[in-house]
């Protein structure tokens, strides 16, 4: 049997198809991310001494400004795309990609300083988590970038309308819980001593 594209919501669940399996692939997310959060409380709570690490605060409370102001616009985006205004979408979505970039090279400075200083993951349990989970999120930036970029491609084709918006609505869901997975490391990392 064959299961067509749709992109009309579907009776059984009021979703459409993307949006439903945007949501199953994010349910996986969260399970793989609470997986190593679940790890990372294991591992401490069982430690007789936990290594603590140098992480600078004000850098992860910059990166988390830097996402949830992209998750905002973001929300922009989306919105001028539902009220047909192109010139805002594209604003807004370029914006959303300058704020993931400046995420990415702040991560970089900030792993280039621990890697002058020998503090690579070998050196104690606490860095080879915060290099395995801020890495893992670093990746899903990149892949969250790849699919702007791509909707941002698309969108100058006029592929989208506010009556056909589907994959900017399932990459905005993405883009959200990249942001809230950050918002999650940085207090676990950067704050909890």
């Amino acid at each position: 049997m064959e299961i067509p594209y749709t992109v009309e919501a579907r009776p059984d669940t009021g979703l459409t198809n993307g949006k439903l399996g945007i949501w199953l692939f994010l349910a996986s997310e969260v399970m793989l991310f609470g997986a190593l959060f679940s790890t990372y409380i294991l591992l401490r709570v069982g430690s007789t001494e936990w290594p603590h690490g140098e992480l600078s605060v004000w850098l992860g409370a910059i990166n988390t400004v830097i996402l949830i102001s992209s998750s905002v616009t973001m929300v922009m985006a989306w919105a001028s795309l539902k009220l047909n205004d192109w010139g805002k979408h594209r604003l807004y979505l370029g914006l959303t990609l300058a704020l993931a970039a400046l995420f990415l090279a702040n991560k970089y400075f900030e792993y280039s300083e621990h890697v002058a200083n020998g503090e690579i993951p070998a050196h104690s349990t606490f860095l080879a988590i915060y290099y395995t989970l801020t890495g893992l999120h670093g990746l899903h930036v990149v892949v969250g970038i790849g699919v702007l970029v791509w909707i941002f491609l698309r969108n100058r084709r006029g592929a989208f309308s506010s009556e056909y918006f589907t994959p900017v609505d399932v990459a905005a869901l993405y883009w959200h819980l990249v942001d809230l997975i950050w918002i999650y490391l940085f207090p676990l990392l950067y704050l909890i001593d």
